[in-house]
């Protein structure tokens, strides 16, 4: 039934903001744009989509407490990744725990409110590596 995540979305009230912050954290512009109302980025090694919703939009109160599930993102330097979230303004919500042998995650708030989780994963690279296998 279920075949992949097609689009994570966060919310923010200022657009224009979370644009620039996730531009400047990914290293690339959205690809797709929606005025005043919506951004998207893909990326990654499936070029998942990435959506910002302009925060009027929200079905809940998103001053209540940071939003949404946890989406982990693979990263290859675990360290490094909290390091540049940090220096980016993301708040630490959950520290780095080791929660198995090749899977190591951590979670930041961004500005905007959204929880966004990184994460080391062995399985992860394992599944590429046989994708990318002949």
């Amino acid at each position: 039934m279920m075949r992949g995540f097609a689009t994570i979305t966060y919310f923010a009230d200022d657009l224009d903001a979370a644009e620039a912050w996730y531009t400047e954290l990914l290293g690339l512009p959205p690809y797709f744009e929606v005025p005043g109302g919506y951004v998207e980025f893909r990326f990654g090694d499936h070029s998942q989509e990435l959506g910002i919703i302009e925060g009027g939009w929200a079905p809940h109160d998103m001053g209540a407490a940071p939003g949404g599930q946890i989406a982990y993102w693979h990263v290859d330097d675990l360290d490094a990744a909290i390091a540049r979230l940090a220096s980016l303004g993301a708040k630490e919500y959950e520290p780095k725990t080791v929660r198995g042998p090749g899977f190591v995650t951590a979670s930041f708030v961004d500005p905007f409110g959204n929880v966004l989780g990184v994460m080391y994963n062995q399985h992860y690279l394992d599944v590429l590596a046989g994708r990318e296998a002949p």
